[in-house]
């Protein structure tokens, strides 16, 4: 198989189209509207959600058994709590992220009437004023408040300014692109996920070729806060493969270069045949990868299977350091990852089998039972043609 070019510029670009809207979960129908604009434009018929999920599809030769990508437009963000006397603002977060990494941030805060800009701050925030005791404050949610950038020295006054209780606050992005390739910027989770899946879709279309099968290309809005890919599969879809940040970090495999391959996270092991192919597939096109499990972690592939789609499942991602901080990435995974998605998109169907939801034991996958056996992938082991004779009965 030859690597589909990539438009690395395309890509940069697109990534820094997507940090600039804001879209914290709860928020996030201006993102949703770019990505299917961006979609138009790229030649893919699009349909959203009722609350602004999108989905897209290349088609390919046949209908079934169809595979999907998914990424997440939401990003983490901060919900007003309480109007405090002092005319600042209590915080609660949306998202699992820690108000360490809130302290200092350039806000925007979306009330019925207009936006304001602000500051998140420790209350003791002055160190001319307390000193020592700034260092010592403690770290938590209920530690840190929001300082609007308008004339608010008390609560009637943030009543006035039209600011209340379930306020959206975006959190600024605050990106650098640098010329030897490392991002730093917040947001990366996932914004970066969903530009690897446009520069996907522009590759492949681009190249002009069908894959064997549908490919559909799966926009979430509410991934860091669980809910994911919960309700918008088609029954057609086989196989899953969520992109997403890879933690990389102390004690784990994760690297800020090449493609990481999921092996595991908090809900469980990810697919046996679906990641190994992954992995396959970076071995056969030389492309730079890593496996990796990942503890505290869940992504939009859990929520699917919670929701019951009985579907393959894999994680595909790229190595973020300090994810949920201040993230760093570099293009090096991106481009890893864009040429991993095109070479899954075009390989060969392994496991024909799958175009039917229920089936015997026709086809049926197999796994190394003892160490005199070898795996071999289903297509090899038996290859069988559920694929033709599905549609035959269509």
């Amino acid at each position: 198989m030859t690597l589909l070019a990539v438009d690395m510029d395309y890509l940069a670009k697109t990534l820094r189209d997507l940090l600039a809207i804001p879209s914290p979960t709860g928020y996030t129908d201006a993102i949703a509207r770019h990505v299917c604009e961006e979609l138009g434009r790229l030649g893919l018929d699009y349909e959203l959600t009722r609350r602004g999920a999108v989905r897209a599809v290349l088609p390919g030769k046949s209908r079934r058994p169809a595979r999907a990508f998914v990424s997440h437009v939401d990003t983490l963000g901060a919900q007003v709590k309480y109007l405090k006397d002092n005319g600042r603002l209590e915080l609660v977060p949306i998202g699992h992220w820690s108000a360490r990494f809130a302290e200092g941030a350039r806000t925007t805060i979306f009330t019925e009437q207009g936006t304001y800009r602000g500051t998140i701050l420790p209350p003791k925030a002055s160190g001319h004023t307390f000193n020592d005791e700034v260092d010592t404050a403690p770290i938590g949610w209920t530690h840190v408040e929001l300082r609007v950038d308008a004339l608010a020295r008390n609560k009637a006054d943030l009543e006035h300014l039209g600011i209340d209780v379930g306020d959206i606050v975006a959190i600024d992005p605050q990106p650098e692109f640098m010329d030897n390739g490392f991002i730093v910027s917040r947001h990366l989770d996932n914004k970066a996920g969903v530009a690897i899946m446009l520069a996907a879709v522009k590759a492949l279309v681009e190249a002009g070729e069908k894959p064997p099968v549908d490919i559909f290309w799966i926009f979430t809005i509410a991934e860091e806060v669980g809910h994911g890919a919960s309700s918008i599969l088609t029954p057609d879809i086989a196989s899953l493969i969520a992109i997403d940040n890879g933690t990389t970090a102390p004690g784990q495999n994760s690297d800020e270069f090449g493609a990481t391959i999921s092996m595991a996270d908090q809900s469980g092991p990810f697919d046996f045949h679906l990641t190994r192919k992954l992995v396959q597939l970076c071995r056969d096109n030389d492309i730079r990868y890593q496996k990796d499990v990942f503890r505290y972690y869940r992504s939009d592939a859990a929520s699917a299977i919670e929701a019951g789609a009985d579907v393959r499942t894999a994680l595909m991602t790229f190595g973020v350091d300090a994810s949920h901080g201040y993230e760093r990435i570099h293009f090096h995974a991106l481009r890893s990852l864009v040429e991993l998605t095109c070479c899954f998109a075009e390989s060969p169907i392994a496991i024909r089998r799958d175009a039917k939801e229920h089936a015997d034991l026709k086809g049926f996958t197999r796994q190394p039972m003892n160490k005199a056996e070898q795996y071999l992938t289903p297509e090899i082991d038996e290859p069988e043609t559920v694929e033709s004779e599905y549609e035959a009965e269509e």
